[in-house]
């Protein structure tokens, strides 16, 4: 069931928004050639504590960590180590969730550490922008399938592929509620997106197949071929007036 919300709710998803935003950010920050991973999450755990609210992921299914950082050819759930030790060239995508007020607040963003190939940046702006464009699409009346179609159209227009084993999702009280979000989609197809409404799309963006295979860890997803992959995320709100970004840090 898709559970619409009120304006006070709105204003509540927005503060555990900002949270979620600002811990991203502190994250991507510390993101430099020879930090391990382990040391970004102890960062955003600690923010995310101090600010009175409660690491979404920590816990969820048995998740063991407060951020997913995941590295070059690690699609999500990478799990942070201290024995992954970040090298200049690698892309870490970094997945942050903040529990606060009754709401969760939930985003995305993959950063270069130090200096990376141009087809590594490439792959980032690339899957920056479709987050973009499946967020312009999020306007009140239009369907999920409008948002999906936004995301696939810019990136496969690139050369790129997206995943379809994972996709967004509605978030709100509960960290993933109705309806599924997916990055691929029909215009004029899926649930109507309507005031109220709250979803996360996080469009995951491989440079190669767009099959996925998960590790032994049980969380850890890679990309079949090894080849890279990119992964943007922001909390929005459907409103009357079109769509607005729950996660933003000011």
């Amino acid at each position: 069931m898709v559970v619409l919300k009120t304006s006070r709710e709105l204003k509540a998803m927005r503060e555990a928004g900002r949270i979620s935003a600002r811990a991203l950010k502190l994250a991507g920050e510390a993101v430099e050639p020879g930090v391990n991973t382990a040391e970004i999450d102890r960062i955003v755990h600690r923010y995310i504590q101090q600010q009175g609210a409660t690491p979404s992921f920590l816990g969820y299914n048995g998740f063991p960590a407060s951020a997913c950082i995941s590295v070059n050819h690690v699609v999500i759930h990478g799990i942070p180590k201290k024995s992954q030790v970040l090298r200049e060239g690698d892309i870490v995508s970094i997945d942050i969730g903040a529990y606060y007020g009754g709401f969760h607040g939930d985003n995305a963003w993959t950063f270069a550490c130090g200096d990376v190939s141009k087809q590594a940046q490439a792959l980032l702006d690339a899957t920056r922008e479709s987050l973009f464009e499946g967020i312009r699409a999020a306007q009140p009346g239009n369907r999920i399938g409008d948002v999906g179609s936004a995301v696939q159209r810019y990136v496969e227009a690139r050369g790129y592929s997206v995943v379809r084993d994972f996709v967004g999702h509605g978030v709100g009280a509960k960290l993933h509620e109705e309806p599924t979000v997916p990055n691929y989609g029909t215009p004029g197809r899926g649930v109507r997106l309507l005031p109220g409404m709250t979803i996360a799309i996080e469009p995951m963006i491989n440079a190669g197949v767009h099959t996925v295979r998960t590790l032994s860890d049980g969380w850890s997803t890679v990309t079949t071929d090894g080849k890279l992959s990119a992964h943007f995320e922001h909390s929005v709100a459907i409103t009357s007036d079109g769509p607005v970004i729950l996660t933003l840090p000011d």
